[in-house]
């Protein structure tokens, strides 16, 4: 696994996952919800500016969950723009029974950046199938969030969120890139490489 403080990676895609109004806004939102929109707002400026696809995840949650389709917690906070894409999924990988593979085969991708929420859960599923299908990989550190974990079985403790989406960063082996922060990720067209 490739991570330090000074670690710059160059993406020809970013795929944005589950950034969803039930996850990112109001008491329901994530930890350190606006931290995570501003990094996630970078990620997209960044993306759009160099004209790399960028790809919306939005997940289509059960009846009466807060992402239940075409409630207000399923709506995405940064809406696609003309050309980018946005692809419904019921499974926590992204992958799953959708379209998103050919979206990156197509636009010849090769090298995804990550961001979104939740950390352990869809982020790091998509990630997983990413690299199963041989895309290099870049999750920055500060570009994902999760809620944090309760206590469980046998007393153990509460663990924080932070501890989670890193120990779900971990958990992804070493076929992944982890920048400290999305101002070191870059996006360039596969041509201009």
């Amino acid at each position: 696994m490739e991570q330090s403080e000074s670690v710059e990676a160059t993406a020809d895609a970013l795929i944005v996952v589950d950034v969803q109004v039930a996850f990112v806004i109001g008491i329901e939102a994530v930890p350190d919800h606006v931290k995570l929109l501003k990094a996630v707002e970078t990620l997209i400026t960044s993306a759009r500016a160099a004209k790399v696809p960028v790809v919306f995840l939005q997940n289509d949650g059960e009846p009466g969950a807060a992402d239940e389709p075409h409630q207000p917690g399923w709506k995405l906070h940064f809406p696609a723009l003309s050309g980018e894409s946005v692809v419904r999924k019921a499974a926590d990988d992204g992958f799953d029974g959708t379209s998103l593979n050919d979206l990156l085969v197509a636009s010849a991708v090769q090298t995804v950046a990550l961001c979104g929420v939740l950390s352990e859960m869809c982020v790091a599923a998509t990630a997983r199938a990413a690299m199963q299908r041989g895309y290099d990989l870049i999750l920055p550190h500060d570009g994902h969030a999760t809620y944090d974990v309760p206590p469980g079985p046998g007393g153990s403790a509460k663990v924080p969120a932070s501890m989670a989406a890193r120990a779900a960063e971990w958990s992804l082996g070493d076929g992944i890139t982890i920048p400290a922060s999305v101002v070191d990720v870059r996006f360039s067209r596969l041509t201009e490489k």
